[in-house]
């Protein structure tokens, strides 16, 4: 367990029905490189699988997983927790549901993937591997949706997050912040969600000018230019080649 890293998010896991064109998307459009890991035992698949690896210089916090079988989770978010069994028990008794029971990813840690009362899908894990929370590829998550904000009870009694309407009043732009630091907020969008809340990454890029470019280029589009990001800076809600939503924040 690593206390710096507990209630933070550390991970994302992109479940992508062709793996090669979202290295190809996020590679040019973030500048990521990627690394292919191979597991003897896959967690996601059964058995042996490749497991690519998404870095930003020597920071890694995103994996990209081929998933073929008529369910699209799009990007998931890892929360780190203390104990991803009592955690799991715990979101079930606040109005969660649990989507895959906790296991074991041999070599990386244990993780369990939830659903919250809205139907945002988050993942949880205790990550036994030396990658720091990663602050070089992605900025605060974005929790979705079309209307209302986060469950609050729920992710205050889960991970002891303080949740506050950034101005001090309504739930647009709600600010999530975990031992002083702010680590998502909320943002309501007109793209049709299925009724369902979703947790979002914002993902850090150089130049969102030149981002934005390559996004038309290498087979996405762009949903919704010119949002503002968490720290009042520009930011744009993007779709990759296979639908999947992102935003693209500025480095600070």
């Amino acid at each position: 367990m690593n206390p710096e890293k507990t209630g933070r998010f550390v991970w994302h896991d992109l479940f992508t029905s062709d793996a090669n064109v979202s290295r190809s998307f996020y590679g040019g459009v973030a500048g990521w490189n990627f690394a292919t890991e191979h597991a003897q035992e896959f967690a996601w698949g059964g058995g042996e699988n490749d497991f690519i690896l998404a870095l930003a210089d020597d920071e890694a916090g995103a994996g990209f997983v081929q998933y073929d079988r008529g369910q699209s989770f799009g990007w998931v978010p890892y929360v780190e927790v203390e104990d991803v069994d009592t955690a799991s028990v715990r979101a079930q008794e606040l109005g969660g549901t649990v989507e895959k029971a906790p296991f074991e990813v041999p070599g990386v840690g244990r993780n369990c993937l939830l659903r919250d009362p809205k139907g945002a899908l988050i993942g949880i894990c205790l990550s036994r591997h030396s990658y720091p929370a990663p602050t070089k590829q992605f900025g605060p998550e974005r929790y979705v949706t079309t209307s209302e904000g986060l469950p609050v009870d729920f992710y205050r009694g889960l991970f002891g997050w303080s949740i506050l309407p950034s101005d001090g009043s309504g739930v647009e732009n709600q600010r999530v912040t975990w031992s002083g630091n702010e680590i998502a907020v909320h943002s309501t969008t007109e793209i049709h969600l299925d009724g369902r809340a979703i947790w979002v990454p914002s993902i850090r890029v150089k130049r969102l000018s030149e981002a934005l470019h390559k996004v038309g280029t290498l087979g996405g589009s762009i949903a919704e230019p010119n949002r503002s990001g968490p720290s009042g800076d520009g930011c744009a809600l993007v779709s990759d080649p296979n639908s999947t939503i992102s935003f693209l924040i500025a480095c600070q």
